[in-house]
C-alpha cells in the first residue's frame, strides 16, 4: 500500500463500486440537536421526513481536523507512504479545510485535493486516485490523477424549491427570492466557486428534461461514465436515466444510480435530482495496435 486514498462521505458511491479501495471519513448531521455521522447513524430518509414535517431542525458540519487525523496515521501505521485525501467542494464546505490542517499534523505526506464538486463529483475522482494507487503510482501521480478526473467532470442537479439550500447558506437569498417570486424551477451547477444558477424553467417536468439536456451538452462526443442522484425521488431518478441512455447511446459507458446521504439532503430537500458526467480520456492513439 504505497499511496491510500481517503474521501468523506458525500461522495455517495454507489456500493457496486464501494470496493474498500478508499477510507470514507463521515461529515456529522445534527437532527434535532441530536449529531450522528452520515451514513452510519442518520439516514436520509430521516432527513426527508424532518425536512418535510418542519419540526426538526437539521443542520450538518464538517469533521473535526482530529478526526481526519487518526485516519491518516492509521494509514502510515498500516504501512502507506503518502496518502491523498479527496473532498467536498471547498468552496460548500468546511471539510477541506479541516483535511488541510490534518495534513500538516500527520505522520506522513497528504495531498488534499479539491473536488469542486459534490456526490459522485467527488466520488469519481476519488476513485481515479485510488485505481491510480493500486496501479502502483507516487503520490503525485495519484494527485494528479485525481485533478484530471476533476477537470473533465461537471455536476448539475435539480430542486423543487432553493429554500434548503438558502437556509444552509449554499445560495444567496437573492437567487432563493427570483425562484419563489416567479416559481420558476431551478437548474444549478456545482462548480469550483460554490453553486450557480444554471437555467431556470416552469415545470418540474421541463426542468428534468433540461438537465438531462445540460449532461448530454457536458458530455461532449466522447466516452463518459454518468451517476444519477436523487433524495426521495428514485422514479424520478429512474426517468433521467433512461432518458440519458436514450440520449448517449454507445458513448454511455457506466451509469449508476445512488440517494443521497444525510449531509446533501439536509441542503437540497426531498425531490432532488441530480446528475454528474465524467468525461472519460480518450485511449492514447499511439499505444493502440498499428
Amino acid at each position: 500500500m504505497a499511496v491510500a486514498v481517503v474521501t468523506d462521505s458525500t461522495a455517495y458511491l454507489p456500493a457496486a463500486i464501494g470496493d474498500g479501495t478508499l477510507t470514507v471519513v463521515p461529515l456529522h448531521i445534527v437532527l434535532g440537536g441530536v449529531s450522528g455521522r452520515e451514513g452510519l447513524d442518520v439516514s436520509p430518509a430521516e432527513v426527508a421526513v424532518a425536512l418535510t414535517a418542519r419540526r426538526v431542525s437539521v443542520t450538518t458540519s464538517q469533521p473535526t481536523p482530529a478526526e481526519f487525523k487518526q485516519v491518516y496515521d492509521q494509514l502510515f501505521a498500516a504501512g502507506a507512504d503518502g496518502v491523498v485525501s479527496v473532498h467536498l467542494a471547498g468552496a460548500l464546505s468546511g471539510t477541506l479545510g479541516s483535511a488541510a490542517i490534518a495534513a500538516k499534523q500527520a505522520d506522513g505526506p497528504v495531498e488534499v485535493v479539491d473536488s469542486c464538486s459534490a456526490a459522485m463529483g467527488v466520488g469519481f475522482p476519488a476513485l481515479a486516485a485510488a485505481r491510480a494507487a493500486a496501479e502502483g503510482k507516487d503520490l503525485k501521480g495519484v494527485r494528479e490523477a485525481a485533478l484530471a478526473t476533476i477537470s473533465r467532470t461537471s455536476t448539475f442537479f435539480y430542486v423543487d424549491t432553493l429554500e434548503h439550500l438558502r437556509r444552509g447558506g449554499r445560495i444567496n437569498a437573492a437567487s432563493a427570492l427570483v425562484g419563489t417570486a416567479l416559481a420558476v424551477k431551478p437548474l444549478l451547477e456545482v462548480s469550483a466557486g460554490g453553486i450557480s444558477m444554471r437555467d431556470k424553467v416552469r415545470t418540474a417536468a421541463r426542468a428534468l428534461d433540461r438537465l438531462v439536456a445540460l449532461a448530454v451538452q457536458a458530455a461532449g462526443d466522447g466516452p463518459v461514465e454518468v451517476a444519477v442522484h436523487h433524495l426521495a425521488a428514485a422514479e424520478r431518478a429512474g426517468s433521467v436515466a433512461a432518458a440519458l441512455q436514450e440520449r448517449l447511446g454507445d458513448r454511455l459507458c457506466e451509469l449508476y444510480t445512488s440517494e443521497v446521504g444525510a449531509v446533501v439532503a439536509a441542503h437540497v430537500g426531498p425531490g432532488l435530482a441530480g446528475i454528474v458526467v465524467h468525461r472519460l480520456p480518450e485511449p492514447d492513439q499511439s499505444l493502440l495496435p498499428g
